[in-house]
């Protein structure tokens, strides 16, 4: 390690200087090597070139490395391309190009342990080259192939690093190199300290190596080695795979198989007899066991080895696993530094999994909220709350095919899809559902019916395959905490949106006059009327209402699924599941509902993540059983109302 870092700052120090002589005199110097190059023979070449400072040197070992160096007739070395019968020859020194017949030329060809030598000098002049995508393709050379010689040209190279994330990277993977390959125990000790911290696939991968065990098996444990544990044979390791090991190291016969023994009887009967045992008294283990003892006595078959030898050779071996790490100490801080790794993993993991939960639950928040409003104040089961979902998001599909701003266009896109839906859930209401109140089974035929229509005129007009509803380039990419945690900015923005509808829709219900009266039309029809309000209109009103909503939430959902006619029925259970187990007609209830909803999902999934369709079930079926315990749901209405 020291050799190599002396001949890296050997090249520091002479980088840019002015040398006396020129690469081709100094390979002519290593004419052989160079053409001739084996993986001990390199070793002086790459430390001369090193320690000359020639800015061509980078260069030369790249060309090297694919195979494009060619010696001329003379002896001189070129770079070279090949043309036809002519070579494009390029100077190594002066970088002229001519074109000569390839008469006379050879070309180097290093096999592939040198060109790996070659490409670990290479990465160490990389490092400190001007180019920026060169020192970070160095970079992600040493990540994929760590060795110990890279540790000292990337601890120098760190320093000079002007780019700041590169040099993070350089930072991060000399801690990984140096909890490896660091010479002093307790450097090593110290790297692998920091990296408790780092929850990273890459960190827990070198802990994991330096934590990297074998099974051995020996007469008494070895205190030469750095032991981990003590396996016993029938509990930590079976008595197959042990007595295996003891035959694999040739220290006892394979047992003996209960097919090997008949088939050996078989082939050595003699005047109906096995030695002394007739063929009609082998059909028990204990004869057949004596007569193949028969047999193994006078040296017809192998030795009979039975469980019971087994048992016995097992306990006179003692079996463990062994650290390939010699040194307990480091192996202790890495075990240490990997528990603490695990745990962060395991915080970051449900810190990410409350991210999904959240978004997911705002989700179910939007497209239900609609629905616990028309629900809660009307009592009508809407089936065609998707659809409004639908044309909602449509709507800003058509925005943008006009308009071809995606910011400019989801800014017209959320208010455009409002009155749309606004309106035609007043058309619904007016049209249908206004002579079906107190029907509540031939309201729910009607607006299944209505949403199958909807879903045909959708394909009719925009076909049967996704169209695309793109968001702005700023919800591109993720906010990313760490390896572990990470949230796509779509689902900030759709969680944004829906904190602001939760706004908006209290401020309505709570400020405004038509909230006043959508309360009192909720929690007593009868004595609104009696106040002057008219129950009719607000029906009227509150229906549009929800249906603008569901046309809102069909734009943001639109922004992270797909936009089909049937995106509406991927929404429709679970909304009505929100408003049921939230409450109905209640927006904290809706809340509470879809958080319930989304949580549970997600832990659900969380669970058993190859069965997304089981997940589904079992959710419905918690919700099931939850509305027995709790009929009105989460938040329960209170008043007169909640007696209906």
């Amino acid at each position: 390690m020291s050799r190599i870092l002396m001949l890296f700052t050997l090249l520091v120090g002479f980088c840019g200087a002015a040398q006396a002589q020129d690469l081709q005199t100094l390979l002519q110097s290593h004419a052989e090597e160079v053409a001739k190059p084996g993986r001990r023979t390199v070793t002086a070449v790459l430390d001369d070139l090193a320690a000359s400072g020639l800015p061509q040197v980078a260069t030369f070992l790249e060309q090297w490395q694919e195979k494009n160096v060619w010696q001329g007739p003379e002896g001189d070395f070129h770079f070279a391309t090949e043309d036809g019968d002519n070579l494009l020859l390029t100077d190594i020194d002066t970088g002229v190009e001519t074109t000569v017949p390839d008469a006379g030329f050879t070309q180097i060809k290093p096999n592939g342990g040198v060109r790996r030598v070659i490409g670990t000098a290479l990465v160490q002049f990389q490092l400190m080259d001007p180019d920026l995508d060169r020192r970070t393709t160095a970079v992600a050379s040493i990540a994929r192939r760590p060795e110990a010689s890279q540790l000292a040209p990337l601890l120098a190279s760190i320093d000079g690093e002007e780019d700041s994330a590169l040099r993070d990277r350089k930072i991060q993977l000399a801690n990984f190199l140096s909890a490896r390959f660091a010479d002093a125990p307790e450097d090593r000790i110290a790297a692998i300290q920091s990296l408790s911290s780092d929850v990273s696939v890459e960190a827990r991968a070198v802990l994991n190596q330096i934590l990297t065990t074998a099974t051995e098996v020996a007469p008494t444990l070895p205190e030469d080695q750095n032991i981990a544990t003590v396996l016993t044979p029938g509990a930590d390791i079976s008595l197959e795979e042990a007595y295996g090991m003891l035959v694999d190291a040739d220290l006892f016969a394979p047992l003996t198989q209960p097919d090997a023994i008949k088939a050996a009887l078989a082939d050595n009967i003699v005047d109906g007899r096995v030695g002394d045992v007739p063929v009609a008294q082998l059909n028990t283990d204990a004869n057949r066991a004596r007569a193949y003892a028969q047999l193994a006595h006078a040296g017809t078959v192998p030795p009979l080895v039975t469980s019971i030898e087994r048992d016995a050779a097992l306990s006179q071996y003692v079996f463990f696993e062994a650290y390939s790490e010699p040194d307990a100490v480091i192996t202790d801080a890495a075990s240490a530094a990997l528990a603490g790794a695990e745990t962060r993993v395991a915080v970051g993991q449900a810190a990410d999994l409350t991210l999904d939960a959240l978004s997911l639950a705002s989700i179910y928040f939007l497209a239900a909220i609609g629905l616990a409003i028309t629900f809660g104040v009307m009592g009508v089961i809407n089936m065609a709350h998707g659809e409004f979902i639908m044309m909602g998001a449509y709507t800003g599909y058509v925005v943008q095919l006009f308009i071809p701003s995606y910011t400019l266009s989801i800014i017209v896109a959320l208010p455009l899809a409002f009155a749309v839906t606004f309106g035609a859930g007043v058309a619904m209401e007016r049209l249908v559902i206004r002579h079906l109140y107190h029907r509540p089974l031939e309201t729910l035929l009607a607006t299944f019916g209505i949403s199958i229509a909807l879903q045909q005129l959708a394909k009719n007009i925009f076909g049967t395959q996704a169209r695309p509803l793109t968001s702005p380039a700023w919800l591109d990419g993720a906010w990313v905490f760490n390896d572990v945690v990470q949230i796509s900015y779509i689902r900030i923005a759709i969680f944004v949106l829906a904190l602001i509808f939760l706004c908006l829709i209290l401020f309505v219900l709570k400020r405004t006059r038509l909230g006043l009266e959508v309360r009192a039309v909720t929690q007593n029809p009868g004595m609104a009327a009696s106040m002057g309000i008219n129950p009719d209109r607000i029906n009227m009103m509150t229906f549009g209402l929800g249906s603008g909503i569901a046309g809102i939430a069909g734009v943001a959902i639109g922004l992270y699924a797909k936009v089909t006619s049937e995106m509406g029925a991927d929404y429709i259970v679970q909304s009505f599941m929100t408003v049921v187990v939230g409450g109905v007609g209640n927006v904290w209830g809706t809340l509470a509902g879809a958080s319930l909803i989304g949580f549970l999902q997600k832990g659900i999934e969380w669970l058993n993540p190859s069965n997304t369709l089981a997940a589904q079930t079992y959710m419905i079926l918690f919700i099931i059983l939850f509305i027995q315990f709790r009929p009105k749901g989460i938040v329960a209405l209170k008043g007169r109302a909640a007696a209906d």
